[in-house]
């Protein structure tokens, strides 16, 4: 029971945020996709213009420098990675917007970078006045939940209190093999639905 979770005391209502966030906090919270666009965008207009002067040797050295990482065992795990970094930071922005860790002006808690783990992602974050790493860590449910993980470990810093990482754990073995013994019942021979019907 975490009492600074709403969802524990049915007496306190939540409030949501007085107004959405602006320009610039949208276009920062965007920053990847618009860079990524951008991107995308130049090397189209570079693919067309050479194309134009008739140097398809020039258009497919960019398909082929754009493509090649997913041609890669290598490469295609460096994609999904970052992929699953980008969709925890929007899951976790709207955890926070959809659950008391918000100012009263609107204002969420700063993920300054998030980065891929070998058991998923973490998330540097910079706290915002009025929240704190026990909001965190009442709410690691929902996180966890929303970014599709399995579990969330939060840590804050050792001298700076609104500094904390977040780690959002995908991949756990150890914690793996107990939760499909718990699944099971913790009973010896048990098997799941699908052994079954394997069998």
């Amino acid at each position: 029971m975490f009492p600074r979770n709403p969802r524990h005391n049915p007496y306190l209502a939540v409030e949501g945020p007085a107004w959405g966030p602006g320009v610039l906090t949208r276009v920062w919270r965007w920053r990847t996709e618009i860079a990524l666009l951008l991107l995308a965008a130049g090397a189209a207009a570079a693919m067309v213009a050479a194309m134009g002067q008739g140097l398809w040797w020039a258009a497919v050295a960019v398909v082929g420098t754009g493509a090649a990482p997913a041609t890669v065992p290598a490469g295609r795990k460096w994609i999904l990675r970052h992929f699953w970094c980008l969709f925890s930071r929007h899951r976790m922005q709207r955890v926070c917007m959809e659950t008391s860790m918000h100012t009263r002006a609107g204002r969420i808690p700063l993920i300054l970078w998030m980065t891929p783990t070998d058991s998923g992602e973490r998330a540097f974050i910079l706290l915002r006045a009025g929240i704190c790493a026990d909001d965190f860590e009442a709410f690691g449910a929902e996180i966890a939940a929303a970014c599709c993980a399995s579990h969330v470990r939060v840590r804050r810093h050792p001298d700076r209190a609104q500094f904390l990482t977040v780690d959002i754990v995908r991949r756990d073995p150890e914690r793996r093999g107990a939760a499909a013994g718990a699944w099971d019942g913790g009973r010896p021979g048990a098997t799941r639905p699908l052994e079954k019907l394997a069998g």
